[in-house]
Order: C-alpha cells, then sequence, then structure tokens
C-alpha cells in the first residue's frame, strides 16, 4: 500500500476523490465534466490524469459501451496512509506529539476534544 499511495500526485488525487465519493463505476465524460466545472482542467489533462492512475494500477478500467472506472484503494485505505506518513513524517512516529500539537494550535473544538475521551475512554 505504501508504494502505491506514494505514487499518487496531488492531481491524481482528485480524480480518487471524485471515484470514492461517486461509489460506483464511473465514465471518463462523468470524470472529465466534473473536474472541469470543479478544477477548470482541460480534458486531455484530465485524460493524462486517468490513464496515469490506471498504468499506476490504483484504479481500473473496464469496456463497456464506453470505459467505466473505478478506485482499487478504498478512501479509508489512503486515508490511514497518509495519516501514517504524516505522523511519521512530521512527528517522529509518535501520534500523541501530533494530537499535542493540535491542542496547542487550537486546532481541535471542544467537540473535537469530547469525542477523542470517548475513542480512549476505557471501560472496565
Amino acid at each position: 500500500m505504501d508504494i502505491l499511495a506514494e505514487r499518487i500526485s496531488d492531481s491524481e488525487l482528485e480524480v480518487m476523490k471524485l471515484l470514492w465519493k461517486a461509489g460506483e463505476p464511473v465514465t471518463s465524460t462523468v470524470i472529465r465534466e466534473q473536474l472541469q466545472s470543479s478544477m477548470g482542467w482541460e480534458a486531455t489533462t484530465i485524460k493524462t490524469l486517468i490513464s496515469r492512475l490506471v498504468h499506476k494500477e490504483v484504479i481500473s478500467q473496464e469496456k463497456r459501451k464506453v470505459f467505466y472506472y473505478r478506485p482499487l484503494i478504498s478512501e479509508r485505505e489512503y486515508n490511514a496512509w497518509a495519516t501514517s506518513r504524516l505522523i511519521n513524517k512530521l512527528y517522529k512516529g509518535s501520534a500523541a506529539a501530533l494530537v499535542a500539537a493540535l491542542v496547542d494550535s487550537q486546532g481541535l473544538s471542544d467537540g473535537d476534544i469530547d469525542e477523542l475521551r470517548a475513542l480512549f475512554k476505557v471501560e472496565d
């Protein structure tokens, strides 16, 4: 997973987000229309991004009347990898240091803190 996720560029990640959100295989036309609207990208750029992701084997293409695309890694898998990479890169592998930085920078709301407390609450 590390190798696959690391090879996904920020632009390619926009295609992945669209596919994850769709929840079903989508055509290149749908991908193109949505990314042209939201990102302002040219059709050729979007076609290149799709081709790269297929080549990297993180999305698949299926030929019906037209090509349909779907992700081969889940958003959850990608997010877990990205979070782990962030913690390792910036906080020397310490999730506690990440949380401390969020608290220090006031990046956590009271609701966030309550949710974290509930996650870590151990019942006897």
